[in-house]
């Protein structure tokens, strides 16, 4: 098939995983991390390697953790344009460098943006890249020959901004939701409640989910932790094992503290031929779409996610094919919750033979912030190589549960189709919301809750519905709801709410 010369195409993909257990590990910075996965993609398009990087007109970067708030300096020193000094080392000099706010939908919002402009006539190059130094920061936070990864580039830059204000607000902040563990514990005990099940049997539910995961990751080349977990393994709690928030056990959380980097190559199909790219390489972005759902406390449903529907089902019609067209799936797996909202609405089983990662997930293959999912998108390219004609479906998830992004891909080409995304958003904006009551006094029940054992105190962490329906957040030390928490099941349990004049609610325990 003839397609469209200003067809985008991803001809190119990188990754590099630095562990610390491996001979040689050198403890490298975000730019040194994503260099690499730079370099590899680069040479991925089996072209001029230098002719590809001086055609690059878009370099755009993911934000790592250490850059992630304006509250505190990069503890090993930082680039002061991560995007430049990544081009410079590869001899590019781009145009545009972006980098983007933090989001783990990053990463496949970005490859449709410019796959959109790349379509549009705009651009004809761009590249991907993002970094996590998770590994350095712990490996140096107690040595005396820390490194200096202070490096001043300067030049343009197009800053998005942080981006943490759509996820958080002074209100959750101050009742416990400033980490990802408390905040999709919320969400895995909504839909505990929804199903109606009871805690060790959703653990295990959950344990079911990712131990098949963890065989994935235990192979890739690139994870971070190449163990097989059973679902005993993952269910028993022990020193090793320990619990994080409830309900996450150590083996149900994303690994954050990882070496890796991966990068993207894009080009327009005539840019392909022109710089030499063999049609091998090229994998079409066959379906895509963007959504951000509605803020957490407005949900009329916690354990659900709206925009994961939306964006799934978008990106499959855009496509023109059905799930079960669909050969390989990697779903964003910070947590179980965000592969359970898809799988809910699509009919997808933990034992799919198709499975659900390529990579091994955010637990077992690495949690590299928010550039997991260029990871994902680049064993998908790989994968759609080896299958000529078949389709990979990437869910990429950001924020609390908050923007979902999905991409498939396949090597059968057809022209570029845009999405309907932004009437779809139009949709999720006249969703009913949630009356909230922000300064709680009264009784009412235990909508979903959390605990966070991170805190000097263990302390409760409660979504409430006051008797006039009205939601709530709380805090809890009271000795007996925290023991319902922690060794029994608060869902539906009857609380009192107090404001207290730090703008903190604090429930306890009536019946």
């Amino acid at each position: 098939m003839q397609v469209d010369p200003r067809t985008p195409v991803i001809v190119g993909v990188g990754q590099f995983t630095e562990r610390i257990d491996d001979p040689g590990y050198r403890g490298m910075s975000a730019v040194e991390l994503a260099t690499e996965a730079t370099r590899a993609a680069l040479s991925d398009t089996g072209a001029d390697v230098a002719a590809v990087a001086e055609a690059v007109e878009v370099f755009a970067g993911l934000r790592q953790f250490e850059i992630c708030t304006p509250f505190a300096d990069p503890p090993l020193g930082a680039s002061d344009n991560y995007v430049r000094s990544v081009a410079q080392r590869v001899g590019a000099d781009p145009a545009r460098a972006i980098l983007e706010p933090i989001g783990g939908n990053g990463p496949q919002k970005l490859v449709t943006e410019f796959a959109k402009q790349i379509a549009a006539g705009d651009v004809e190059v761009a590249l991907i890249l993002g970094s996590e130094p998770g590994s350095t920061a712990k490996y140096f936070a107690t040595r005396e020959d820390k490194p200096d990864f202070t490096e001043h580039v300067g030049g343009q830059l197009e800053d998005r901004g942080y981006g943490f204000e759509h996820y958080m607000s002074e209100y959750t902040a101050k009742h416990g939701l400033t980490g990802a563990p408390v905040q999709y514990g919320l969400l895995d005990n909504a839909r505990r409640a929804r199903l109606g099940l009871g805690v060790l049997e959703y653990r295990t539910k959950m344990a079911e989910l990712f131990s098949p995961f963890s065989k994935v990751a235990a192979k890739n080349p690139f994870s971070s932790s190449q163990v097989e977990r059973s679902v005993e393994e993952i269910v028993t709690v022990t020193d090793e094992n320990r619990m994080i928030c409830d309900p996450y056990p150590r083996l149900l959380v994303a690994r954050d503290t990882v070496n890796q980097g991966a990068a993207a190559v894009l080009m327009s199909v005539a840019a392909a031929r022109r710089l030499g790219v063999p049609e091998e390489k090229w994998v079409y972005l066959r379906g895509h779409a963007d959504q951000t759902e509605q803020d957490l406390l407005d949900r009329v449903e916690l354990g659900t996610s709206v925009s994961a529907k939306n964006a799934v089902a978008e990106a499959l019609r855009v496509a023109g094919i059905g799930i079960d067209d669909v050969s390989t799936f990697d779903l964003y797996s910070c947590f179980p919750f965000p592969v359970f909202a898809v799988c809910d609405e699509f009919g997808l089983a933990p034992d799919d033979p198709r499975r659900l990662t390529l990579t091994g997930g955010l637990p077992y293959f690495g949690g590299p912030g928010n550039s997991y999912s260029l990871h994902a998108i680049a064993e998908t390219v790989a994968e759609m190589r080896c299958a000529p004609g078949a389709f990979g479906l990437v869910g990429a998830n950001g924020g609390v549960m908050s923007k979902y992004s999905v991409g498939v891909y396949s090597t059968a080409p057809a022209d570029w189709a845009d999405d309907r995304s932004a009437a779809l958003q139009a949709d999720v904006a006249a969703l009913p919301k949630v009356a909230v009551t922000r300064n709680a006094r009264g009784t009412g029940v235990v909508e979903t809750y959390s605990v966070r054992y991170d805190w000097p105190v263990t302390t409760g962490v409660v979504i409430g519905r006051l008797d006039d329906g009205s939601r709530f957040m709380a805090l809890s030390e009271d000795a007996d709801l925290v023991h319902e928490m922690t060794d029994g099941d608060p869902l539906g349990a009857r609380i009192a709410v107090e404001p207290g004049e730090d703008g903190i609610n604090r429930a306890t325990l009536t019946g």
